[in-house]
């Protein structure tokens, strides 16, 4: 698909088919997210696959709002950096998951970013429990990985509407 084609359809999704996404298609978008650019070559992003059901309804728990929909997604990746590899993880991480979210079009599939990084697991509390402490109990994750977000994904259940034109403040500045 040509880039524009899935800049166009891509859209964040909450609604998947029951239907399993193929191993050969995960491993797929995981390689071309691994492809992203990332700061002087570190490549210190890692990926985490989830496609076993009881784990994705327990990362469906790991905040009480904004993450319940991943309940009915067939897979999850979770988007993690290496903070040995790299100070910039962070940012080496933002820029796979945004390459991985268009992979993930290239392949018919749909998903949405659930943030995982600075998010608490209940609201009401701010100060508690961080959703990143509870998805590294969750899948056993070692502390030298920081924790970006989890991408949910699947076969789409709906069809989304076109991107309205964007109507606000100039959004390029030319000088």
């Amino acid at each position: 698909m040509e880039l524009k084609k899935i800049l166009d359809v891509r859209r964040s999704t909450r609604k998947f088919l029951e239907q399993p996404v193929e191993k050969e298609k995960l491993e797929r978008v995981c390689q071309m997210a691994l492809q992203a650019p990332s700061s002087r070559n570190s490549r210190s992003t890692r990926l985490m696959v989830v496609t076993d059901k009881e784990k994705l309804e327990s990362l469906a728990k790991m905040r009480d709002y904004g993450s319940a929909f991943m309940k009915n997604a067939t897979a999850a990746i979770i988007v993690m950096g290496d903070k040995e590899a790299s100070d910039l993880w962070l940012t080496n991480c933002v820029i796979s998951t945004t390459i991985l979210q268009l992979a993930i079009v290239d392949e018919d599939l749909a998903s949405c970013w659930v943030q995982i990084d600075g998010r608490p697991v209940l609201q009401a509390e701010p100060d508690g429990k961080l959703a990143e402490e509870y998805v590294r109990e969750l899948l056993d994750i070692p502390a030298k990985y920081g924790l970006l977000c989890a991408v949910a994904l699947g076969y789409s259940d709906f069809k989304p509407a076109d991107l309205p034109p964007y109507q606000g403040e100039e959004r390029i500045i030319w000088k």
